[in-house]
């Protein structure tokens, strides 16, 4: 059976060996539609691909660590990344090679090509979903196209597609990917059509930028926008775009250059190309029977179809997050002006509000005042939160892109190899835990200040008070975790005494320095791709250090919030208990005030003597290293201030509120997962072993519990007898993954 076929035969091959997109390319190039020249790699070689190289049993096993359901954002990206970097590091066989190599060569000489994903039902009517699977311009060369090819394969199972998984009928085991291979047109001018605007069906659209199409999928290049009627093919309206830009192909793969001076005034398309268009568009509608997505390019006075699909909503049509989820996916142009849109206008303007409201006494307020004040604030939280989940998230992509980037140029072993250079001692969470360490370290010199710090009376002590102040001047104290502990600095004294008691106080991180890996990751690139390189990298980085200092700089409102709330439940006294916060400021106007306040769920154990128990729970490993200590399981904040140095930290999220205890574990676990969420950057800066996307974590795990924490597998055992016998038992660990029961 042939592997590779021509256009021409596609539609004998049928869609399931060579999928929708070359599927509809045949029947278009059938009817006399211009298209590109294009060969299918049809469904057979990436079964044969990845069957024979063990894959299968490897993605099963990544995407059975957890319920699918119960994954977050951060979580798909991690499985989809580490699947991703099983498929740049796993060599397709040599016999698979050579019956790709020569239809290949034969057809396209040293012609420059585009590799397109061609999903089986990717792009039939009633399953379109644009843009999950990957496409690479400008590929030349046998080795290279083959290695893209590698790529889409890897994007079967793309965190786009994992997000569909249900409705695409994604499964690891009859599940696959055909790939189309075209030539690259010279395009002057790109675009799509599409046959039906979602806001009027009366209407198509059409949106156009100058040179390649990938300006305008991935957002790098603004476009010209025309609405038309369907019914004659007449211009509605025109858009303007502000034309900086295009895409063209660059030594490898494409790059945004700037638009020529004589261009930039000019639309891409004229009237009667525009029209010309439209009658391309309606006329795939016609042999399609359905109003099409199309995509085409001109070059010269010919116009080509890359690709059509039917326009359709996708998916099943519930309410849910998915939308928002993809369109976290940013070119790095638009991750370029989000960063300084955040670090002009958005972190100083969230620094002035905290700064306003620290200025607010409310002891002087009377209860009216007061009720309003909470109000207000509640609406401020309640903005800075949609700010944060509109513009912050997003630009945590920056670490995204750039890992993609690093991973497919460096190909390591270690997929998150690339978060070692993203490293920072610039985080305010380190900043911080440093300043706590300086202040402990003065404490384990003299002895005298730690019963000082224990009674709160730093009096006989200026030196060190003045010390102490400097901090709670640059970062404030740490957050409350016990009712009653308002008067400035006492949860500091608190801390600063547990860090003391550590006498292996400092970094754990050691190995290679983040120099040394930027020299490494520079090496990948020739002199006149450098530039990009260091800037990407310095993109990151912000995205990385701001990650962790986005929630402190949101949490520094927040905490006015609570402030506000502390002192009303003060007034009110008694009632307090039986109001809700969120008819606290009703309270305050109306003594008659009581709201329902729902008590606390309490966990039920088992009363027979015997239960099943799991004694080994799988996440996401998220901090290399292995370690062995005793649970603390930290549910709330009051329960932070039980943690002792050397024990397991066990919690649902570690929030950066929370991370001037993190030095103190000997390691991580937590029930939310992810490499970009604020336990696992924290626990990476101090060396710390990590596991998160573990499951209940804290249901299933109890404090005093001996917990042994792989974070190279992203496996947690939990242990039996004495921590010494925990310990010896860890030795040798290797990498198996047993389950197992506990009788209790």
């Amino acid at each position: 059976m042939n592997l590779v076929i021509p256009l021409q035969a596609v539609a004998e091959a049928g869609v399931h060996r060579v999928g929708g997109k070359a599927f509809s390319l045949g029947i278009l190039a059938s009817r006399g539609i211009r298209v590109p020249r294009t060969l299918c790699v049809t469904t057979e070689a990436y079964d044969l691909y990845a069957r024979s190289t063990g894959l299968l049993e490897r993605i099963s096993l990544e995407l059975n660590r957890k319920d699918f359901s119960d994954m977050r954002w951060e979580e798909l990206w991690d499985a989809s990344l580490r699947i991703r970097s099983m498929f740049l590091n796993t060599a397709m066989p040599s016999t698979l090679v050579k019956k790709l190599m020569q239809p290949i060569e034969e057809f396209f000489g040293d012609a420059r090509v585009a590799v397109r994903s061609s999903a089986p039902g990717e792009d039939s009517s009633e399953a379109s979903f644009a843009g999950l699977h990957e496409s690479y311009l400008n590929v030349a060369g046998i080795y290279p196209i083959l290695d893209h090819i590698r790529l889409v394969w890897a994007s079967l199972w793309s965190d786009a597609a994992l997000l569909y998984r249900r409705e695409l009928g994604l499964d690891v085991h009859h599940s696959s990917m055909a790939v189309t291979l075209q030539e690259l047109v010279d395009s002057e001018r790109s675009g799509v059509f599409f046959g039906r605007n979602p806001a009027d069906p009366s209407q198509a659209v059409i949106e156009a930028v100058y040179g390649l199409n990938q300006g305008l999928v991935d957002g790098a290049v603004e476009p010209d926008r025309w609405i038309i009627h369907r019914s004659d093919g007449s211009i509605i309206s025109h858009d303007a775009a502000v034309r900086e830009g295009r895409m063209v192909p660059g030594p490898a793969g494409v790059v945004r250059a700037p638009l020529p001076p004589d261009l930039i005034s000019v639309p891409p398309l004229d009237e009667g190309e525009v029209r010309r268009i439209v009658e391309m568009g309606m006329r795939v509608e016609g042999l399609f029977g359905a109003p099409q997505d199309m995509e085409w390019t001109m070059s010269g006075p010919d116009l080509y179809v890359l690709q059509a699909r039917p326009v359709t909503a996708g998916g099943s049509g519930q309410a849910d997050d998915r939308a928002w989820y993809r369109s976290l996916s940013r070119s790095y142009d638009n991750l370029t002006r989000l960063w300084a849109r955040i670090e002009d206008e958005l972190v100083p303007e969230m620094v002035s509000v905290a700064k306003r409201l620290d200025d607010h006494g409310l002891r002087d307020l009377d209860d009216g005042a007061l009720a309003r004040e909470i109000e207000s604030r509640v609406e401020l939280c309640a903005l800075w939160e949609r700010t944060y989940r509109e513009h912050f998230i997003p630009f945590a992509q920056g670490m995204r892109l750039f890992g993609r980037f690093y991973n497919d140029t460096v190909r390591p072993q270690d997929p998150y190899e690339f978060m070692d250079l993203l490293r920072s001692d610039d985080l305010i969470s380190i900043r911080r835990n440093r300043g706590i360490e300086d202040l402990a370290a003065v404490v384990r010199k003299d002895p005298s200040l730690a019963g000082a710090l224990a009674r709160g009376d730093l009096s006989r002590h200026p030196g060190f008070q003045q010390r102490v102040r400097s901090f709670l001047d640059e970062f404030g104290d740490l957050p409350c975790s016990t009712p009653g502990c308002a008067r400035e600095g006492r949860v500091l004294y608190d801390v600063v005494l547990r860090h003391a008691s550590r006498h292996d106080a400092g970094s754990q991180q050691s190995g290679r320095t983040t120099e040394y890996l930027e020299e490494y990751y520079l090496l990948f690139f020739p002199d006149e791709q450098q530039p990009f390189a260091r800037e990407l990298l310095r993109l990151a980085r912000a995205s990385y250090r701001l990650r962790d200092d986005d929630n402190i700089y949101l949490d520094r409102i927040k905490v006015h919030l609570k402030a506000a709330l502390d002192e009303a439940r003060k007034r009110l006294g008694p009632r307090a208990d039986r109001v809700g916060d969120d008819d606290i400021p009703r309270a305050l106007r109306d003594p008659s005030i009581i709201s329902p306040v729902q008590p606390e769920a309490e966990c039920v154990h088992a009363q027979a003597g015997f239960a099943v128990r799991m004694r080994q729970l799988v996440g996401q490993p998220a901090g290399s290293g292995i370690a062995t200590g005793t649970a603390r399981v930290v549910s709330s904040r009051q329960e932070l201030s039980a943690f002792s140095p050397g024990e397991v930290m066990v919690c649902d999220a570690i929030d950066p509120t929370m991370t001037f205890m993190v030095p103190l574990a000997a390691a991580i676990v937590e029930r939310r997962g992810g490499m970009l969420i604020h336990g696992a950057i924290i626990a990476r800066e101090y060396g710390i072993p990590c596991v998160t996307g573990v499951p209940h974590a804290v249901e299933l795990i109890r404090t005093g519990d001996v917990l042994t924490v792989d974070g190279y597998l992203g496996i947690v055992t939990i242990g039996e007898g004495t921590l010494q016998e925990a310990t010896a038992g860890a030795q040798g660990h290797g990498g198996g993954c047993l389950g197992g029961t506990e009788a209790l």
